[in-house]
């Protein structure tokens, strides 16, 4: 299991463990994590799991897609580290990873 931490808006941190090959919105999602919506499942055809890496995890992260900067258009407060956690597929080399929810989606 990947240990994963999802900072909500208002501070609070929300331990969970992922399964790799999963992906960060469905760990969200089976935590009940509050802020990441997931409307299209994990299509990439929404922007309603956008989440910002923290910066010390972007490098590992990796960045996004063509077709996941083009969904980005669509969420709120992009920043230099947004991403969709549907598109961040759960990893040994993303253990301890940790991730702020948006004060709103899309």
């Amino acid at each position: 299991m990947t240990r994963i931490t999802y900072v909500t808006p208002h501070g609070e941190q929300i331990e969970t463990d992922g399964e790799n090959g999963s992906t960060v919105m469905e760990t969200a999602i089976m935590n009940g994590v509050p802020g990441i919506i997931a409307e299209c499942g994990g299509a990439c055809t929404c922007a309603t799991c956008h989440v910002y890496v923290d910066e010390d995890w972007t490098q590992i992260v990796g960045g996004p897609s063509n077709m996941e900067e083009d969904m980005l258009d669509f969420a709120f407060d992009v920043r230099d580290t947004s991403r969709l956690s549907c598109q961040i597929k759960v990893r040994d080399e993303l253990d301890g990873l940790v991730v702020h929810v948006p004060t709103r989606q899309g």
